[in-house]
């Protein structure tokens, strides 16, 4: 039923939603993919699943809880990694100039994670992507482990979506990533991690994480 409401509200004239209505979509899209549909992706090997996540994870009480993907480029031949914190919301973007292979993803992950404090790096949850075939090494290497989403269910990253939704402004779909420069990135990253939140009581997720960084320093 839900489905059904959702693809009602984008079906206008020829099964197109109006170009009017599409411009005010942050998402760009004309037409909605429904969550029932399958994508052909194989499952993971030694995958662990979000139900198996621990609790406190949910609440966001406890810092160091990180939301993974990939926005993809033109073509989806390009990508750029995005690591959003659950409780602060601070974004880091993972630079993949040569690629979204999962070696590369691994790679740009281990970076990132481990520049942080142990206690900032708790997990991390993604969904079922084939850029994900090396979680196992990752968790290895960081000790930092990996949980997965249900098929089709991006609410269950619900903050990384959002994040996602915000850095299409900077890098819309079009967008060539390979060519996206690390200092471009982290420019755009800054100006995420800048903007005041009303769920942080107005604070930037930069300033939050410092807060965090503080007591548990």
């Amino acid at each position: 039923m839900t489905e059904t409401i959702y693809q009602s509200l984008f079906v206008q004239g020829r099964g197109q939603l109006r170009r009017e209505l599409a411009r005010c979509l942050r998402s760009g899209r004309a037409a909605r993919k429904s969550r029932t549909a399958t994508d052909g992706r194989g499952r993971l090997p030694g995958m662990v699943m979000i139900s198996e996540r621990p609790a406190e994870v949910e609440d966001r009480a406890v810092p160091g809880h990180w939301e993974g993907d990939l926005i993809l480029g033109e073509n989806s031949r390009s990508a750029v990694g995005t690591l959003v914190e659950r409780s602060t919301r601070l974004t880091l973007l993972l630079h993949l100039p040569d690629g979204k292979s999962a070696d590369k993803v691994e790679a740009a992950m281990r970076e990132a994670i481990t520049a942080l404090p142990a206690s900032l790096a708790r997990t991390i949850t993604w969904d079922q992507g084939a850029e994900m075939a090396k979680h196992a090494e990752f968790t290895t290497a960081t000790g930092i482990p990996i949980y997965f989403c249900d098929p089709h269910s991006p609410w269950q990253r619900g903050s990384n979506e959002n994040t996602n939704g915000l850095l299409r402004q900077y890098l819309p779909k079009s967008t060539d990533l390979s060519i996206v420069t690390r200092a471009e990135l982290t420019a755009i990253q800054d100006s995420l991690n800048g903007r005041p939140r009303k769920t942080l009581g107005y604070l930037t997720p930069s300033e939050k994480f410092t807060e965090l960084i503080a007591t548990t320093a």
